[in-house]
């Protein structure tokens, strides 16, 4: 089977704010795809693609909701894309915005790939499903073509950024619940479609958005291809086990055995095969584990104690040992610094 990449922490995030506004508690679901609810407060975090689908398959079947995809869309924002949004925000058009689509998408995720194409006075702008699972496969969609159109209002601060019609490859989930995709997307419905798309008016290209900011926007986006090119330098092995070493990490463990055992593999075959990589299961346990450090010191009040605790090691003083020569400062610089910047 093929592997399905990684996700944002932002894709999860919407899922489980749709599901706490409907009650439902999710940390069991998350603790069922091997997901500490705890990374949920991270901005950089990534998981496991397979993870973010069982967790969605198993928040349909909890719910029998045939349209939870599209009722997950009401919940989109700006930081459901990570930077890709902000980017989007600071962009001067609709149509500038969505350029920046197709080239950052893979910060949000692998979940698919998105294509904007011009025909005489249309656009059309459509997206293909990666993932696996046809349950999912039918909500994830509802919920990407749900989020772009509130999304797209939301930035052009205008409802005349409706689509003039949606195309699903899904079947219809009833005739009783078509009026919920006409109540929100304001235009004709087509199931049963050859592609998921949103075809709209090529003019809506030009709506000026609300907030551009050509500065800020040239500073995402050199931010944005820096974490591109950290995507770029894993491979599919290497970004695999880094994804489960942080999803143990988040549960107080570091077992490579499990990890191997995940991959169908055993512990020699997962030693060579990374060899071959160049790396180790030590040197990506280093790599996870100074981002996490990182990512608690400036986004957290967890005690420094508390960090080394759940990052694994015995002793605190072997934690300030190895952060501070990787960073070369020690976990209590790096945080007073991090915050100094933050004040200025």
């Amino acid at each position: 089977m093929k592997p399905l990449g990684t996700a944002s922490v932002a894709a999860l995030r919407q899922y489980v704010r749709a599901a706490e506004a409907a009650g439902i508690d999710t940390k069991p679901l998350m603790e069922r795809c091997r997901l500490d609810p705890a990374i949920l407060d991270s901005d950089d975090g990534r998981i496991l693609g397979e993870q973010l689908q069982q967790f969605i398959r198993l928040l349909v079947e909890h719910t029998n909701n045939p349209i939870l995809g599209l009722e997950t869309g009401d919940f989109v924002q700006p930081g459901s894309y990570s930077v890709v949004g902000y980017i989007t925000m600071s962009c001067a058009t609709l149509g500038e915005a969505v350029a920046r689509i197709p080239p950052f998408e893979r910060l949000v995720g692998h979940m698919g790939t998105t294509r904007l194409a011009l025909q005489g006075k249309q656009a059309i702008l459509s997206w293909r499903c990666n993932y696996t699972d046809p349950l999912v496969r039918d909500h994830i969609v509802d919920n990407v073509i749900s989020s772009w159109i509130n999304y797209a209002r939301w930035l052009a601060d205008d409802d005349a950024a409706d689509p003039t019609r949606v195309r699903l490859s899904r079947s219809s989930p009833g005739k009783h619940l078509e009026g919920a995709y006409l109540k929100r997307w304001h235009c004709p419905v087509e199931f049963e479609a050859d592609e998921d798309a949103i075809v709209f008016a090529k003019e809506l290209l030009e709506a000026r958005l609300r907030q551009p900011d050509p500065l800020l926007r040239k500073t995402l986006e050199t931010h944005a291809l820096t974490q591109l090119a950290a995507l770029d330098t894993d491979t599919a092995l290497t970004a695999r086990v880094k994804q489960m070493i942080q999803s143990q990490l988040m549960q107080g463990i570091t077992r490579q055995d499990m990890v191997a055992e995940a991959l169908d593999m055993t512990n020699r075959t997962l030693q060579r095969r990374l060899s071959q990589e160049g790396t180790s299961y030590q040197k990506l346990l280093d790599e996870v584990r100074q981002s996490l450090a990182e990512d608690y010191l400036k986004n957290s009040d967890l005690s420094i104690p508390d960090i080394a605790l759940r990052l694994g090691y015995s002793e605190t003083t072997s934690f300030h040992r190895k952060f501070k020569a990787t960073n070369g400062k020690t976990p209590g610089e790096f945080r007073a610094l991090s915050r100094q910047d933050i004040r200025e």
